[in-house]
């Protein structure tokens, strides 16, 4: 106990100090043009260093929101007001969805054509139909990933409620805190975990793995490419599935702001009282007088 105790103290310090490396030696990991950079870039992507880093970032903006509340209500109100603007954003991406497929069954059963040239600005852009057909699949992840938080901080996501509606509002807070730092937080970092490696080995060459040394991965760096996976499930279908691996790693970024976000609103809802739930909420509405319909879709 008194080891893994010594560990963790060991490595939330030495995180502050791979903040301050990592920020005054920006090009040891950002210079892709040197391959080790990039490998060292990979690595400490998915690594306990930069788990530590973060957490270190947390407990100091935590600190400080618990001196000055307002620092922790702007926290907040920036990490949710992201969370909406990305779900807005990406949840157009339905409209193009609903037209894509309109246009190509027009294309593809009453015209019987077989390619598809998009040339906006004089770039063509030329696909088989089934390309396109296949490429729905892509904009459903990218509303399923890029929406999660979105639909989170609306309150518009299923859950199924055994306890929680039927107790007071400070227990409720108290469930909410350990739910996010307990549920969301270990389970977008497990899932971070595996994406990372997951995207990487399907964009150079040699493959890399969670097993994977810094010493190894510099060594390899020495043989690496650029080989980005363009293989796809059908002929002449699409063929960017690295794009949903992509959309895996932004799926657990934006989880993991949330969860953070959840936590500090619901402690200072814990703090506050009953009275501050909800408390600078962006959530959408259809208008005065249709309350009764929202929430309903």
């Amino acid at each position: 106990m008194v080891a893994a105790l010594t560990w963790v103290i060991t490595e939330i310090g030495m995180g502050f100090y791979n903040i301050f490396h990592a920020l005054t030696h920006p090009m040891i990991w950002l210079d892709w043009s040197d391959k080790e950079a990039l490998m060292r870039f990979i690595y400490y992507g998915a690594s306990k260093e930069l788990f530590f880093a973060v957490f270190d970032i947390f407990l100091v903006v935590t600190v400080i929101g618990l001196i000055f509340p307002r620092f922790m209500w702007g926290c907040v109100r920036v990490l949710e007001g992201f969370a909406n603007t990305v779900g807005r954003t990406a949840a157009w991406i339905g409209l193009l969805m609903v037209f894509q497929q309109v246009m190509i069954v027009f294309l593809q059963s009453i015209f019987r054509v077989g390619e598809i040239t998009i040339a906006p600005f004089g770039f063509g852009f030329t696909q088989s139909v089934g390309w396109f057909s296949e490429e729905l699949k892509l904009y459903n992840a990218i509303i399923v990933a890029l929406c999660v938080t979105y639909a989170f901080v609306q309150g518009s996501h299923v859950r199924v409620d055994l306890v929680y509606a039927v107790v007071r509002h400070r227990v409720k807070k108290v469930v909410d805190m350990f739910g996010a730092l307990f549920f969301m937080v270990p389970a977008a970092v497990l899932t971070w975990l595996y994406a990372w490696n997951f995207l990487w080995r399907s964009l150079i060459t040699p493959k890399v793995s969670a097993s994977d040394t810094l010493d190894g991965l510099l060594r390899k760096s020495k043989i690496v490419k650029w080989n980005v996976e363009t293989i796809g499930f059908s002929p002449n279908g699409f063929n960017g599935y690295f794009l949903f691996k992509v959309l895996m790693v932004a799926f657990c970024a934006l989880v993991i702001l949330q969860a953070v976000a959840f936590f500090y609103r619901s402690y200072r809802e814990f703090v506050e009282g009953q009275e501050s739930e909800n408390k600078y909420l962006d959530k959408d509405t259809l208008g005065e007088g249709e309350e009764a319909y929202e929430g309903t879709l």
